[in-house]
Parts: C-alpha cells; structure tokens; sequence
C-alpha cells in the first residue's frame, strides 16, 4: 500500500527558508506524477509545484513562488523535497505531497490518488 509522510515544516520569519521531505513506499516515484499542494485556513488545496511523469521536469503552477521554492526528487531514497525560500506570511499552510497514477503534469488535487498527511508551515514574526 502507497504510503507518503511529509517533514519538515515548522515556524519561520518572514524571508526566511524552509526544506520540505516527502518520502514515499510501495511504489517507484519515477514512474507516477508527484506533487506539493498546500492548504491555507478557509482556502482550497493548491498546487505548488510537480515533476512530471513523462518528462521529468519540474512545473510550478503558481506564478508568486517561482523562483524561490524549488521541488526535486531523490530517486534512491524515494523522496521528493520543497527548498523554500524568501518565504512570505501568505505561505502559511499544510502542505501536502501526492501522487496520480492517472496523469503526467501538475493537474487539480482531485486528479491524485495518494496523499501525505501534511505539515505545518507557518510564517510570522
């Protein structure tokens, strides 16, 4: 049975930076699409970023992070992390880890399969 466990969230200043983990069982990551979302309170699921199933690259639907979040994937350990920095208090949320074994580029949370239970991640002075 799929099984992600997010990490590494936590309380940072406003510019600061955080690194997030997200390791995964019972599957191979290459072969599936994966993703980070995050959840504001009172707000829907967002996507972050995804690297793609077919290609491999990285996508970042969210025009306000990129360039400074960064999503890579670690193969051998099954793992994906979330470099995040200059963060901003707006970037207060769970964020969450998925994988679709339906798609191959960043889609709606509702295109996902499997989820990660999420980690806090709270920016504020």
């Amino acid at each position: 049975q799929v099984h992600l466990e997010e990490s590494g969230g936590g309380l940072v200043q406003p510019g600061g930076s955080l690194r997030l983990s997200c390791t995964a069982s019972a599957l191979t990551l290459d072969y599936y699409l994966i993703a980070w979302f995050r959840q504001a309170p009172g707000k829907e699921r967002e996507g972050v970023a995804c690297i793609s199933s077919l290609d491999g690259r990285t996508y970042y639907p969210d025009d306000s992070i990129k360039g400074r979040f960064t999503m890579t994937r670690d193969n051998s350990k099954k793992t994906v992390f979330l470099q995040m920095n200059s963060l901003k208090p707006e970037g207060t949320a769970v964020y969450y880890c998925a994988i679709s074994t339906g798609t191959h580029y960043c889609s709606s949370p509702y295109e996902y399969d499997h989820w990660g239970q999420g980690t806090q991640v709270t920016v504020s002075s």
